[in-house]
């Protein structure tokens, strides 16, 4: 095999490839270990972004390498049609300990956007076998990411992920989303709006009639398009907009889920349980893709015929769902959770963590920075193209030995949960130099 393949034939995801192709010196990964990457050139980068969000636990732990390697060579592969096997059920239970009280069961998929379409589904069906098949309207919010097919594109609220494609899912209506100039540099949740903002739903429910709407999903915390921090009251009020028009209400937790926000998921840091919660990334530590809802335990009821229907209740599924591999890789990682406190730990570095995201207010070229536990969003001012400036600062930033995500000309980070107090401090002073620079 050749040390210097050919930069031509793989077509990657969400990325200028054109650009990346004619770099003279592309960004290429030849290596991870704990919270650093190691650049082909051999530079240490300093992982900002833990991947996309994917390895709370650091990446190349031994512990979870160990753990897929003796699954396969135990057991590569069964089918999860009709057929089961223990880590599935083990990983299960393990996960409803962990999760809001009520949310009792879990459908596994490989991924965040088929976890989606997976919970798209079953509220679907949900309303479907309890004679409201009129509920065919979804609810998504502007700003919000729920992956990439079908059904998560269409709820999801980035105008971008859908113009090449056609309108998707008919009947999706957004809300919109929760960021407003007034709330700008606020410390963790802005303190006004969060009702009225919620309310909005409410004139949805009065606009179409929420007698036809099967669910709204939101993330509690917006990730992918720049960390938009709920306004107090907001998510509570969804809860309560939801319950008076018997629409389902959906949580994407694929980033805010395991430790993310300092709390096992979002749903608890904010007390809000939603219908169904929908996993991915941080549950395998980004070792094995996996993704997962999670869901109350009425609607499975519902879909079961309190336990006594004789059939298959959902006819939905995935090859690979609770594909053994990614079982392991899971409970591994859970017992590293278990082991090393990791949300405690979140817990405990949150305050140096946003002190420091804050410290990048007074640069000129930052016009808005939010946050909240472990994940922060900088919001940089543009140039005249949009874009241009993120992916300027993505390459200066590598070049410091940084690795962030940028969308658009927003700067997103939120580091595993195992990095150390100094790595923090460097991880900021890097970041700031290079935003220096620009100004």
């Amino acid at each position: 095999m050749s040390s210097q393949p050919s930069l031509n034939h793989w077509w990657m995801p969400f990325t200028a490839n054109s650009e990346f192709r004619r770099a003279q010196r592309p960004r290429l990964i030849g290596a991870a270990s704990g919270t650093h990457y190691v650049a082909d050139d051999g530079r240490e980068l300093i992982d900002g972004m833990c991947g996309l969000m994917c390895s709370p636990c650091g990446h190349s732990r031994p512990e979870i390498a160990r753990a897929v390697a003796q699954q396969l060579e135990h057991m590569s592969y069964v089918p999860a049609f009709q057929v089961g096997h223990r880590l599935g059920f083990e990983l299960s239970e393990r996960l409803v300990a962990m999760a809001p009280a009520g949310l009792t069961q879990v459908f596994y998929g490989n991924s965040g956007s088929e976890a989606v379409e997976t919970a798209l589904k079953i509220a679907l069906a949900y309303h479907r076998k309890r004679g409201e098949a009129q509920r065919t309207r979804l609810v998504g919010r502007e700003r919000g990411y729920h992956g990439v097919n079908f059904g998560g594109m269409s709820v999801g609220g980035i105008l971008a992920n859908r113009d090449a494609f056609g309108q998707g899912l008919p009947g999706v209506v957004h809300l919109s989303h929760t960021w407003h100039p007034q709330h700008r540099f606020s410390d963790g949740q802005p303190k006004t709006m969060g009702r009225e903002m919620a309310d909005e739903l409410e004139a949805i429910c009065r606009k179409i009639g929420g007698h036809n709407i099967a669910a709204c999903i939101v993330e509690p915390v917006a990730g992918s398009t720049g960390v938009l921090v709920p306004p107090v009251g907001y998510l509570e009020r969804l809860r309560e907009i939801c319950n008076e028009h018997g629409i389902l209400l959906i949580f994407d937790e694929v980033i805010t889920g395991f430790g993310r926000l300092a709390a096992p998921f979002a749903s608890q840091r904010f007390q809000v349980t939603p219908d169904l919660l929908v996993l991915a990334k941080g549950i395998s530590n980004g070792a094995i893709p996996m993704g997962a809802v999670m869901v109350a335990e009425r609607i499975y009821e519902t879909l079961s015929d309190q336990g006594q229907a004789s059939g298959i209740e959902l006819f939905h599924g995935y090859t690979y769902s609770a594909h053994p591999a990614a079982c392991a890789a899971a409970l591994a990682t859970l017992d590293i959770f278990d082991r090393e406190c990791l949300i405690e730990r979140a817990h405990g570095l949150e305050e140096q963590f946003q002190s420091a995201a804050r410290s990048l207010r007074s640069l000129p070229v930052v016009t808005d920075v939010r946050g909240l536990g472990m994940m922060a969003g900088v919001d940089l001012e543009p140039l005249m193209e949009s874009g241009k400036r993120g992916l300027a600062t993505l390459q200066a930033l590598y070049d410091a030995g940084v690795l962030v995500k940028f969308t658009a000309d927003t700067m997103l980070i939120g580091p595993a949960l195992v990095i150390e107090p100094n790595e923090i401090t460097l991880l900021f002073e890097r970041i700031g130099n290079v935003l220096a620079d620009l100004a």
